[in-house]
């Protein structure tokens, strides 16, 4: 079932955004199968049962479990998760799929969608075999590698004066005006079920790390790991949730105190107004976890680093190198902890015409 983050108020499992009360929603169950039964896949199809779909209409490509790679940075251990290896080049494409297949079972054929990148290519790969039209709202100075990519994948690009939310706006106004299913990332349920899959992975993968740190701007990852790691303490799998941090990006803090610089380096988490701004303070506090901000000259140093290590990202997934760097300096994070790194998005999008 869906339920109300606000009032409470519980709804079926229908393609659905938000409560009558203006509340966000989360996919809730009344009990969690057991985890050792998996599925015999090496995808996200392992983990169907954990997902509100029914697993007979699901579109391809199927996302990949993504590999971790350890390395000694400063006095800890870091895990770095190479979610940019998934088909669109991004952490988001879990939820893209669980997503897609949502609305293959309602027979929902045309969808809105707000994005500055990402979401929109993930969202236009899916689409594309699922027979699924997509009009896309992005700001005008969206990176034009990604928009590239998004028009030839048969996507209708809005372009759209000013910044982030401005797209996010216009976006709603044409699917109230056009009659069309809106389906933002930020507020849709379903999406959050793809993202939580992470957690598994991470989970057979390396077990519990003790620190997760994760670009939040709309916060799907922060809290998709969150609900993950949540869901596994139900099964009786683990015992603990791992500390969360949340990393933003300067200027567009909504969990820090709001920076006057702006990095808009990072400019996949510049999200200063996300809706689900109290469950992610609530996944803070459930976790002792904390808030960082990172400039853009930050941000420009630990993505040269991951550049000479061999890791090709784009800028924001480089916000959580350099968290890491200051918490390690500060003592916040102690010597030999085990943290978790997600590399969210692929450096092969920022070259026009790619």
């Amino acid at each position: 079932m869906l339920r109300c983050t606000r009032c409470g108020k519980t709804y079926p499992e229908t393609f659905r955004l938000s409560c009558d009360c203006g509340g966000t929603l989360l996919v809730e169950r009344e009990h969690y199968d057991f985890f050792g039964s998996l599925m015999p896949y090496l995808d996200t199809r392992r983990y169907i049962q954990f997902l509100p779909v029914s697993g007979n209409l699901l579109p391809p490509p199927v996302p990949a479990i993504t590999p971790v790679v350890e390395l000694e940075v400063e006095t800890v251990r870091a895990l770095f998760k190479l979610e940019y290896l998934q088909p669109s080049g991004s952490f988001k494409d879990r939820g893209t799929f669980v997503t897609v297949a949502k609305l293959m079972e309602e027979g929902i054929n045309e969808v809105v969608l707000d994005s500055s990148g990402n979401a929109a290519l993930s969202m236009a790969l899916y689409s594309l075999p699922a027979g699924i039209r997509v009009h896309i709202f992005v700001p005008s100075r969206a990176m034009p590698g990604k928009l590239s990519l998004i028009q030839r994948l048969g996507a209708v690009v809005h372009f759209t004066e000013g910044d982030r939310m401005e797209a996010h706006r216009r976006a709603v106004e044409f699917a109230e005006r056009e009659g069309l299913t809106y389906v933002s990332h930020w507020l849709n349920p379903y999406f959050l079920e793809g993202t939580k899959l992470v957690a598994f992975e991470v989970y057979e993968q390396v077990e519990v790390p003790d620190y997760v740190l994760t670009p939040t701007g709309s916060g799907t990852l922060l809290l998709g790991l969150w609900k993950g790691f949540k869901e596994l303490v139900k099964m009786g799998e683990i015992e603990r949730l791992p500390v969360l941090v949340a990393v933003q990006a300067s200027g567009y803090e909504s969990l820090c105190e709001r920076s006057s610089s702006k990095n808009r380096l990072a400019d996949g988490i510049a999200i200063p107004e996300p809706p689900r701004l109290e469950e992610m303070k609530t996944a803070l506090k459930e976790t002792n976890g904390l808030c960082v901000s990172v400039t853009e000259s930050e941000t420009m140093e630990a993505w040269e680093w991951l550049k000479d290590i061999g890791f090709l990202v784009e800028p924001t997934s480089a916000v959580v190198l350099s968290a890491l760097w200051k918490l390690v300096e500060t003592g916040e994070i102690p010597d030999g902890s085990k943290v978790l790194l997600p590399l969210t998005g692929s450096g092969l999008k920022l070259t026009e015409g790619i």
